[in-house]
């Protein structure tokens, strides 16, 4: 790709030069005549392409945005949530040009790779539907956070990219999943890839897009239904996908991260120093390694884990003691958050050690006063929870890790499908336990009465389902806006750990953010105010 960047930096002076003849390549360097004809570089293209997508700051600061996190050092996050953003903020410009330049990449590689006359029609097809696939889910993630934006289908020129208007959201929505159908025929199923080719995109991923696109626009059930059993029941066509045997291992262990019947598509990452990610560094206990708390676990996500008999903590015969508050919980929630006396096993990484975390001020025996708790000390968390999810046993120095991160689970289709035919009065005891009875007897469930399909409205116990399931992968906040419970869940404290001794509490839990969110502006960010300047036609959201 540093021959690519160099190339699309002098088209211009190529294309407007009219003293030299234009049909003559160069033949020591590579140019607008001759890059695309070597194979190396349209698959280095593909590469960047796929690099460009999505990343781990993304795909962690959205925990952020929602109930399940609060950040203590993300100025963006705090704002935001808050309800004190406004068009100059800075992550709204960032995320804008974020996507818009992996869109920007992905219509170059479109417009030029049919230079290429060596690699032969399917394998052309296939790349291009792979490159659209990005291009597709790049314009999804604008429409999700913006409402009405720009639908990039060109490589647009400068005087191009000032004038183009917003396009309405149902209009780029509908590109979205025309684009989708039409890739399909051109993927490979996830069975026919090699090993070389693991993290491609397949049609698997294709179909996992469409379905959750079409479920957050929320009139469209039956067709997420369709979508959703075309990878349930079409392994022939579509590849075959189930749920890993251990819900902990996906996210922890090397091998079973990158090599699973369940993941669909993942953001792929390399160990050592090719690429890694080091985000955990920032969610760890100080005692077993961590640098600060820079997105920490909250009261609320912690209390939405059912007990092991399929109630909740407030339920009449639930069990729960407020005094034992992690005793008997759905198994997920060890998986997924470090709570106080946590019993921390650092796994084959370091000779499989362990220790208890102590949270709670004065309660390690070893040494009198705050250990991993104390209030505003960077270090600790504000909530006195930390994250155990995407832990990597084998991760080097700094918590650098190789692990992939998920961008699409079998587990949220089954989630999907649980919703759309409970929405659509289609769910019965086949589908529940075809999606909510096999997801939890895979997290470790044993009692009939949380197994069994118990019948009646279960709109929130699948909401709360998916926010088990799916907590630290990014969903909640879509979640959240598309249900348009944001209002309710986002204008109140979020809440750490029941601390009595906290100068500042509810009944004993820590107020750790007030949040604010404005329904009538908040659904939808600011178009970023700099792009505005540059484009008279960006109009704005309401409220900003």
């Amino acid at each position: 790709m540093k021959h690519i960047t160099k190339y699309l930096a002098i088209t211009a002076l190529i294309v407007v030069s009219s003293c030299r003849k234009l049909d003559l390549a160069p033949t020591d360097a590579y140019s607008i005549l001759n890059f695309w004809t070597a194979d190396a570089n349209v698959y280095n293209a593909l590469n960047n392409n796929y690099s460009l997508m999505y990343n781990s700051g993304l795909y962690f600061g959205a925990e952020g945005l929602s109930d399940n996190a609060y950040s203590q050092n993300n100025n963006d996050l705090i704002q935001i949530a808050s309800g004190n953003a406004n068009s100059l903020t800075p992550k709204f410009a960032g995320d804008w040009a974020y996507y818009y330049s992996t869109i920007k990449s992905c219509n170059q590689f479109l417009e030029n790779v049919d230079r290429n006359t060596t690699l032969g029609t399917a394998t052309l097809n296939r790349l291009k539907s792979e490159v659209r696939f990005i291009r597709a889910f790049e314009h999804f993630n604008l429409t999700k956070w913006y409402g009405d934006v720009p639908l990039v289908t060109k490589d647009l020129t400068q005087d191009e990219a000032k004038v183009i208007a917003k396009t309405p959201r149902a209009e780029v929505v509908n590109f979205v999943i025309n684009e989708l159908k039409d890739i399909v025929a051109s993927l490979p199923s996830k069975d026919q890839l090699s090993p070389a080719e693991n993290g491609r995109i397949t049609k698997g991923a294709a179909l996992a897009l469409q379905a959750r696109v079409l479920l957050y626009q929320g009139n469209r059930m039956a067709e997420v239904v369709t979508v959703c059993e075309a990878l349930m029941n079409n392994s022939s066509v579509n590849g075959t996908y189930s749920l890993a045997s251990n819900y902990s291992n996906l996210f922890s262990d090397p091998s079973v991260n990158r090599n699973n019947p369940e993941t669909i598509l993942s953001l792929q990452y390399v160990p050592a120093t090719t690429r890694t990610w080091t985000d955990f560094w920032d969610f760890a206990p100080n005692s077993v390694g961590g640098r600060v708390s820079a997105l920490a676990p909250t009261q609320e996500l912690v209390d939405d884990y059912i007990m092991l008999n399929g109630k909740g903590i407030t339920e009449s015969g639930s069990g729960y003691d407020e005094n034992n508050p992690y005793v008997n919980r759905d198994p997920r929630l060890t998986a997924t958050v470090v709570y106080d006396r946590y019993n921390w096993n650092n796994g084959g990484g370091v000779n499989g050690t362990s220790k208890i975390i102590y949270i709670r001020p004065g309660s390690d025996p070893t040494r009198p006063g705050p250990d991993e708790y104390s209030s505003g000390r960077q270090s600790s968390s504000p909530t006195a929870y930390y994250w155990r999810k995407y832990f990597d046993p084998s991760a080097l120095a700094n918590f650098t890790s190789g692990n992939n991160l998920h961008l699409f689970r079998y587990a949220e289709i089954l989630l999907t499908y649980a919703e759309a035919k409970n929405s659509l009065g289609q769910m019965d005891a086949t589908v529940w336990n075809r999606t909510i009875g096999a997801l939890r007897t895979r997290a470790g469930f044993s009692d009939a009465a949380a197994l069994s399909y118990p019948g009646g409205d279960l709109t929130n116990v699948i909401r709360r389902e998916r926010r088990a399931e799916l907590a630290m992968e990014g969903i909640r906040i879509d979640d959240i806006r598309r249900w348009r419970i944001a209002e309710t869940v986002l204008n109140r404290y979020v809440h750490g750990a029941r601390f009595s001794g906290d100068p500042t509490t509810d009944n004993g839990y820590i107020r750790v953010q007030l949040r604010r969110f404005n329904p009538n502006r908040d659904y939808l960010w600011a178009i970023p105010s700099g792009d505005q300047t540059l484009n008279a036609n960006l109009t704005q959201n309401p409220g900003y």
